[in-house]
């Protein structure tokens, strides 16, 4: 599997970094060959060879600044995306694949437009703030996320939501709704980092992004894992939010 991981240097808020460590460490674990390309402004990359696209979160000082690099690189991503590479983006990143982001300052910056929906930002310095769990639709797989938000950016117009809200507020203050999924792209605001809590959601990324090589491929294909330790932790979540898991 092989994983492009852009910006990596710019838009690593909250530790998204985690996210690249838990495909690492459970692609190994299976014997999975697992490549990891940090890609930078101004580095030349094919990014439809890769099985899988990640950006994380970042200020809006490290957003305005990759965002001359990232406009650029529009045509080879929907390239990508077109022929079977997946992207899992997380805050910021979700962000600049919709048609906008207007900053806590108000300068306007803009997404790649693959998406109608747009972030504005909260009013008099609003911010989305605390634990989070969603109920979301896998493929069909129905399951439990749970993650931390902190974003002062309201995203609006999202047609295909990655999961309904149980606790916390979403995509925006009492949207009832988080995320965006559409079989090709998972963009949240779940921080904490997402995967080390929601081992589901990991193998499901992997089981995706094995796909582009492999159409047949299925989450029932990975080999299971012992996630005690991780099921432990998200129970303690839950209860602290008295929710069932």
């Amino acid at each position: 599997m092989k994983i492009a991981w852009l910006y990596h240097d710019f838009m690593d808020l909250y530790g998204d970094k985690g996210n690249i460590m838990v495909l690492q460490k459970r692609c190994r674990d299976r014997g999975i060959p697992c490549e990891v390309d940090k890609i930078g402004i101004g580095q030349e990359a094919d990014l439809s060879t890769y099985d899988l696209i990640f950006l994380g979160g970042g200020a809006d000082k490290e957003q305005l600044q990759l965002i001359p690099d990232l406009l650029s690189r529009r045509d080879n991503i929907r390239k990508a995306l077109d022929e079977g590479t997946f992207a899992l983006l997380i805050c910021g990143g979700y962000q600049l694949f919709g048609q906008y982001y207007i900053a806590a300052d108000g300068t306007r910056i803009e997404g790649l437009g693959f998406h109608s929906y747009c972030t504005e930002t909260g009013k008099a310095g609003s911010r989305c703030i605390g634990n989070i769990v969603i109920d979301a639709d896998l493929d069909g797989r129905r399951t439990r996320i749970i993650g931390f938000e902190n974003h002062g950016g309201q995203t609006l117009n999202v047609t295909r939501p990655l999961g309904k809200v149980v606790s916390g507020c979403g995509n925006s203050f009492h949207a009832g709704y988080e995320g965006y999924y559409d079989g090709q792209m998972l963009g949240t605001y779940l921080h904490g980092p997402l995967l080390p809590k929601n081992p589901e959601v990991a193998d499901f990324v992997i089981a995706k992004a094995m796909q582009k090589r492999n159409p047949s491929f299925r989450m029932e294909d990975l080999k299971p894992l012992d996630d005690s330790v991780a099921a432990l932790a998200r129970n303690q979540v839950l209860q602290k939010l008295g929710l069932e898991s």
